[in-house]
C-alpha cells in the first residue's frame, strides 16, 4: 500500500438557508461550486478516492459532471443525514480499509488547492489529526443582549477553521462513534476528535479558501478564481 492514501469526504448536503438559493450549484467560472471543490481533490496525488455526500436530487448532476470532466477518483454520490455530522458518517463508514487517511471537506470551499490538502494530509500522517486554518486577523469584540460592545475579545492564538480536516481512518470512526452514542451535534471533525481527547495539529493556510455563505462570497471568489488562472 502506499505510504499515504486519502479518502476524501466531500459534504454538499446543506440546505443554503443564508444564501436564499442552492449555493452549490452556483456558477463559478463555467462550473458548480460543488463541482470546483471535486476538482480540486481530483487533482490532489495525494487523494484515491473521492465520495460526495449530497441530496438525490443531485446525485444526477454530480455523476454527470465527473463524466464530462474525465474525474476518475469519485466512487460513489451517497445521500447525506439531516445534520452535517450525519452526512460525515454517511460517508466514513463507506470508506475502505485500504485508505489510512480521511479528509472531510465542505463542498461550499470551492477555492482549496490540491497544494494546501497535500500540506495537510502530511501533517496528519505524522500526527493522526490535522485541519487547515488561518489566524484571526480582524479586532474581535463581545457584544451584549442589547446589541452592545460589552468587551474586547484578544485574538492571541485564535484560529478560523477551514477544511479539509484530515484524520487517521481508526481516530475519525472512534471519534464519531462517541458522538453519536452521546447524541452530540458537532460542526467539525476537530470537534469531534478533541472530544475524544486527540490533539489536532493546526496547518496554517495562506491561500484563500472562502466558504460560500453569502451572494458576495460568489462574487470575491471569481475573482480569486480568475487571479489564479
Amino acid at each position: 500500500m502506499p505510504q499515504m492514501t486519502v479518502s476524501a469526504i466531500i459534504v454538499a448536503a446543506g440546505s443554503s438557508r443564508r444564501m436564499g438559493f442552492d449555493k452549490l450549484e452556483a456558477d463559478l467560472g463555467g462550473e458548480s461550486v460543488l463541482t470546483r471543490s471535486v476538482l480540486a481533490f481530483e487533482a490532489c496525488p495525494d487523494v484515491v478516492e473521492i465520495r460526495v455526500v449530497t441530496s438525490p436530487e443531485k446525485f444526477a448532476a454530480v455523476r454527470e459532471a465527473a463524466k464530462r470532466l474525465g474525474i476518475s477518483k469519485l466512487v460513489e454520490v451517497i445521500g447525506g443525514g439531516a445534520e452535517r455530522h450525519l452526512s460525515v458518517h454517511a460517508g466514513l463508514v463507506r470508506v475502505g480499509e485500504s485508505c489510512n487517511l480521511v479528509a472531510v471537506h465542505d463542498a461550499a470551499r470551492p477555492l482549496v488547492t490540491p497544494g494546501a490538502i497535500s500540506r495537510c494530509a502530511a501533517v496528519a500522517r505524522e500526527s493522526g489529526a490535522a485541519t487547515l486554518a488561518h489566524r484571526i486577523a480582524d479586532t474581535l469584540k463581545r457584544g451584549n443582549a442589547a446589541g452592545e460592545v460589552a468587551d474586547a475579545v484578544s485574538r492571541d492564538d485564535l484560529w478560523a477553521m477551514e477544511t479539509p480536516q484530515i484524520f487517521s481512518l481508526p481516530l475519525l470512526r472512534e471519534a464519531y462513534a462517541a458522538v453519536l452514542a452521546r447524541g452530540e451535534l458537532v460542526t467539525d471533525e476537530v470537534s469531534a476528535v478533541s472530544g475524544i481527547g486527540h490533539v489536532v495539529k493546526l496547518v496554517e493556510n495562506a491561500e484563500p479558501n472562502l466558504k460560500i455563505t453569502i451572494p458576495a462570497d460568489l462574487v470575491v471568489a471569481e475573482a480569486i478564481r480568475r487571479q489564479r488562472e
